[in-house]
């Protein structure tokens, strides 16, 4: 069993004990622990918006963080069966005080998690976070009184009020999508994307869909990181099948992953790059600018150049690519994972305006996916990870590594990044979670890619055993 409190919310596994997993007394614990936090935000709203995946945890979980905020004088307003990006949008829509997403995202169905949002609708940063988990620690929280106690009410339009807000966006060609006439075959690991996923492509004139695990009954039909490993099933109906395309989007909808017409995965890392392209070679783009983390291929700097544009790096994670996104600007944003931040609907990871962005690319380029897969660099990444001895200075096995090769570039911004030529490269960074450092390593060759991960492991060793 597991309880990870993190810049990513609070997330854990249901089922255990008190403060070793998700029980129904960490969500109350933490739930108000939020609601005190925000209070001290914007102490005349009241209002905070709540959303969830199909998780089959996620009605008790919503039940007990609903209740607890109405007891600290909150009034909820539940979408109920929603999406990560879909609650963002609605938090500034409603005036909302901020607003709370109960999914694990990618992790496995014994998992549910409390992802928090500010009122701007974006994630809370690593400083606010620690604050309300200072104030859970200490119980910190005082209750509203019988007469005050919040208000609670429902509201199931957002779904369609997020995908009007997509089909608005001038750079969604919905006439061109709609004559090029796709075949599309969704897999939506029987969570919300099944819901919402199939209405956007019929908004946008697709009506050859085939539906994979589109009912959101929250019982996975595989491991829901959508990476090519576990998407075996749509690869193999787009062998068999007359379809253009497939689309798998993971259980919260905000990361989003193409299978080309032959079953072979376009890439998610590729999914931000295509949209950037389509995005930077677009005459309503304004400013060329562009953002991924460390660890997200080198592809997105080489179309970003290519259209004149500057491409910018940030920390991992999507409040740091948000934050440096906003500093220079930046047309288009991710990470590598297929996730696409499109500033011009909001700030944060969204599948549903990917998916349309992507589809006007397609519609335009007016040729196969696959082909669409060939204007791009195929760079590798190979990710790995090296265990560290317990008790270990993980600061002083990445600085032994950086004082290894002093003589490459190196980024130090979010761990430490060498750089080998223009095309290779290695990323190392400590986990928040995990007594190990992740490792991911680039390169135009899949066996270059894995040995340069591999050498870097061998040299982790070596400074480890150095002291």
């Amino acid at each position: 069993m597991t309880l990870i409190k993190s810049i990513s919310g609070i997330r854990g596994t249901i089922g255990g004990r008190v403060g070793k997993s998700l029980t129904p007394i960490d969500i109350v614990k933490f739930a108000a622990a939020y609601g005190t936090w925000i209070a001290t935000q914007t102490p005349d709203n009241k209002t905070i918006i709540i959303g969830r995946d199909a998780r089959t945890s996620g009605k008790m979980v919503s039940d007990l963080v609903c209740s607890t905020l109405n007891s600290l004088g909150f009034n909820v307003i539940d979408l109920g069966l929603s999406t990560t990006p879909t609650v963002e949008i609605a938090v500034p829509k409603e005036g909302a005080a901020g607003g709370i997403i109960l999914t694990a995202s990618h992790n496995a169905a014994q998992w549910n998690a409390l992802k928090l949002l500010n009122a701007d609708g974006e994630f809370i940063s690593d400083a606010e976070g620690k604050e309300i988990i200072t104030i859970a620690d200490q119980d910190d929280y005082e209750f509203a009184a019988y007469k005050e106690i919040g208000s609670y009410r429902t509201d199931d339009t957002y779904l369609q009020q997020h995908i009007d807000a997509v089909l608005a966006l001038p750079t969604v060609d919905v006439e061109a999508i709609k004559n090029a006439n796709f075949s599309v075959v969704v897999d939506a690991v029987n969570s919300t994307g099944g819901i919402v996923v199939p209405m956007l492509l019929r908004a946008l004139g697709i009506n050859e869909i085939k539906e994979l695990n589109c009912e959101p009954t929250g019982l996975f039909a595989h491991n829901p990181e959508p990476v090519p490993e576990n998407l075996r099933e749509i690869s193999s109906e787009l062998k068999r099948g007359d379809y253009d395309l497939g689309i798998v989007v993971d259980p919260d909808v905000d990361r989003l992953a193409f299978i080309c017409e032959d079953g072979e995965p376009f890439g998610e890392e590729y999914t931000l790059v295509a949209v950037a392209d389509y995005l930077l070679g677009h005459k309503e783009t304004k400013n060329k600018a562009t953002v991924s983390n460390l660890s997200s291929t080198i592809s997105l700097k080489e179309v970003t150049e290519k259209h004149g544009g500057e491409y910018h790096a940030s920390a991992v994670g999507e409040v740091n690519v948000v934050t440096k996104m906003k500093e220079v600007g930046a047309e288009i944003g991710g990470e590598g994972n297929g996730g696409i931040i499109y500033p011009e609907l909001h700030y944060g990871r969204d599948a549903l305006v990917g998916i349309a962005l992507f589809l006007s690319h397609l519609a335009h380029f007016g040729k196969s996916i696959g082909q669409l897969r060939k204007q791009y660099p195929n760079y590798f990444i190979a990710k790995k990870k090296a265990n560290l001895q317990e008790g270990l200075d993980v600061d002083k096995v990445l600085e032994g590594i950086k004082k290894k090769y002093a003589k490459q570039p190196i980024n130090t911004v979010d761990g430490v990044k060498i750089m080998f030529g223009d095309s290779e490269w290695v990323h190392l960074r400590k986990s928040n979670t995990e007594p190990i450092v992740r490792i991911y390593a680039e390169s135009e060759f899949e066996t270059k890619a894995n040995s340069l991960a591999d050498k870097i492991i061998q040299d982790i060793n070596e400074v480890m055993k150095e002291g």
